[in-house]
C-alpha cells in the first residue's frame, strides 16, 4: 500500500500528465499512447505532429526549475531505448521524424514545455 505523501504523488503526477495532454490536444497534436512501456522502461505521453512523433516526459514539482532536475541523464538513456522500441513499429521505422520534449508542471499546475530539449 502507498504511503500517503507516495499515493499524494502518484496523483499529482498523473493529473499534471492529463494536463499536458490536454494541451498538447489543444494545440492540435493526437495523444497516441498514455504511460507506454517498452522493455527500457516507460514514456508518459507520445504524441503525432503529422508524420512526426513526439515522446514526452512529464515532470511535476514546487517549481518549474525543480521539475527540471528530476530529469537524470540515466533516466533520458532509458527514455531513448524506449522510444526506440516505440519507433520500431511506425512505418518508417528508426527513420521517423522524432523529438523528445520535457513538460515541466509546478506547485501552481503552469505548464512549461521545452520542445526537443533532449538536444541541448
Amino acid at each position: 500500500m502507498r504511503s500517503h505523501k507516495g499515493a499524494v504523488s502518484y496523483h499529482a503526477g498523473k493529473a499534471a500528465e492529463g494536463a499536458v495532454e490536454r494541451l498538447y490536444e489543444g494545440g492540435g497534436r493526437q495523444i497516441v499512447a498514455r504511460r507506454w512501456r517498452g522493455q527500457a522502461g516507460e514514456i508518459d505521453l507520445i504524441a503525432r505532429d503529422g508524420a512526426e512523433i513526439i515522446f514526452i516526459e512529464v515532470k511535476h514539482s514546487g517549481t518549474h526549475a525543480r521539475a527540471a532536475e528530476h530529469l537524470r541523464p540515466r533516466q533520458m538513456a532509458r527514455i531513448y531505448a524506449t522510444a526506440a522500441e516505440f519507433l520500431d513499429s511506425e512505418p518508417a521505422g528508426q527513420l521517423t521524424p522524432a523529438r523528445f520534449d520535457v513538460a515541466l508542471v509546478d506547485g501552481q499546475g503552469l505548464i512549461e514545455i521545452v520542445e526537443n530539449a533532449f538536444a541541448a
